[in-house]
């Protein structure tokens, strides 16, 4: 009965973790000084994916991002990449001078805040006053039908 006990307790956990990490809420950030304050669902597939290389004010683009088999990360591989996590981690290892992997959303504010040109994706709670959260179709994260709001 001990045995029983134990693994339906881990077996809510686990749905428990996964409902957790698919209502995770994502924002597309850049460095402050960057004047895009929204990009279309087209224009940002074609920065993540490294076809569009160069901002409007002519900043070239650098892509912080957590790794690619991280939790935090899934919705950005199902709606930005289109690819699994191995396919992800060998197209950012192919384009090492364009994207930069950071260990934690607070490395990747780091890296943002300071970087001209930089955007990033964190966690919606996460954020902080110095980076600009960048709209999505018009929509900031907070608002239904926001590309990287998880459901």
């Amino acid at each position: 009965m001990k045995l029983w006990r134990r693994l339906l307790l881990a077996l809510v956990w686990v749905a428990a973790a996964s409902a957790t990490a698919h209502a995770k809420q994502l924002a597309i950030v850049a460095d402050t000084a960057n004047s895009t304050t929204n990009l279309t669902s087209a224009e940002l597939v074609k920065i993540f994916n490294a076809r569009t290389r160069i901002w409007p004010d002519g900043n070239p683009i650098t892509i912080v991002l957590r790794d690619p088999s991280s939790a935090d990360m899934q919705l950005i591989l199902r709606r930005v990449f289109n690819m699994t996590a191995d396919e992800a981690r060998t197209f950012v290892h192919a384009h090492a001078g364009t994207i930069v992997v950071a260990d934690s959303d607070d490395a990747v504010l780091r890296f943002v805040a300071s970087t001209r040109g930089a955007i990033g994706v964190v966690d919606l709670y996460s954020l902080t006053k110095d980076v600009r959260v960048v709209k999505i179709d018009g929509k900031l994260p907070v608002e239904q039908g926001y590309l990287l709001r998880g459901n």
